[in-house]
């Protein structure tokens, strides 16, 4: 049996790896998943209590065919929305950010779509966000988007807003159950994972894919592999260092013992 004194030892000696890890590496690629924004009060989806306990996931086809489903999409979007834009970048995301203004970050590769990274201050162009954005709202039909707020202001006085160019069913820059992710996010993130030397993979459960290969493409291209998450994964076994805890925390430490003059 493993003593409380020594599960503490084998995780500071994890902190230590990955604090040896940040400081050798150049090419670093951060994944992230819905564990990094729990801290900021976003619900993640397949823990407990967890959005898709609560109801079913939503699917392209049901949203497409289905009138009712998308009333129900606006009829929480009108509340939920508002909500999300809210929320602040917690520790992790900072954290991230600091390493991106150190130079030593390549991009994130996110499956969220709060847009917190963008908010923590990565530029635009640094996050892959691999299941498209909340923040967006796009017509189904002539593929026209808008940001989210301008579609936002509608719903005061509109049950289902439609596209006002050209007629067509709007729905969110999110990719919903069925759907193929974005040509372009999968290709560049997937490059990153190529090329990278470190990827760090923080807070998800690496079940859903084709994201979830991202890991394992970087793995097989020589890159060391860090996990942080509140559970256990699927890749544990195979990750050079393994982390289960709260990713603000945690990031946190690392970040400031990797600082120029930090403990090493």
């Amino acid at each position: 049996m493993t003593s409380r004194t020594d599960k503490t030892t084998s995780e500071r000696n994890d902190v230590d790896g990955l604090v040896v890890a940040i400081r050798s590496s150049g090419r670093i690629a951060a994944f992230t998943g819905a564990g990094i924004s729990t801290e900021s009060g976003i619900p993640d989806y397949r823990g407990p209590g967890g959005v898709w306990e609560q109801r079913r996931p939503p699917t392209i086809g049901d949203f497409m065919e289905n009138e009712a489903s998308r009333r129900e999409f606006w009829d929480r979007r009108r509340t939920d929305y508002p909500k999300l834009v809210a929320r602040t970048p917690n520790a992790g995301h900072l954290a991230l950010a600091e390493l991106d203004r150190r130079g030593k970050l390549l991009a994130v590769l996110t499956q969220n779509i709060d847009g917190l990274h963008q908010k923590a201050g990565h530029p635009e162009d640094h996050v892959i966000e691999l299941h498209g954005t909340a923040h967006r709202i796009r017509c189904t039909s002539c593929a026209r988007s808008w940001p989210a707020s301008e579609i936002q202001s509608r719903l005061a006085t509109e049950e289902i807003p439609a596209c006002e160019v050209c007629g067509g069913i709007l729905r969110s820059g999110t990719i919903l159950f069925g759907e193929p992710l974005p040509s372009g996010a999968w290709r560049r993130a997937a490059e990153v994972a190529k090329s990278c030397d470190l990827m760090v993979v923080v807070g998800s459960s690496l079940v859903v894919n084709p994201a979830a290969r991202l890991p394992v493409i970087a793995k097989q291209s020589g890159a060391a592999v860090a996990i942080i998450n509140r559970t256990e994964t699927p890749l544990d076994r195979t990750a050079d260092v393994h982390i289960i805890g709260e990713a603000g925390p945690i990031l946190s430490q690392v970040i400031e013992r990797t600082s120029n003059g930090g403990e090493t």
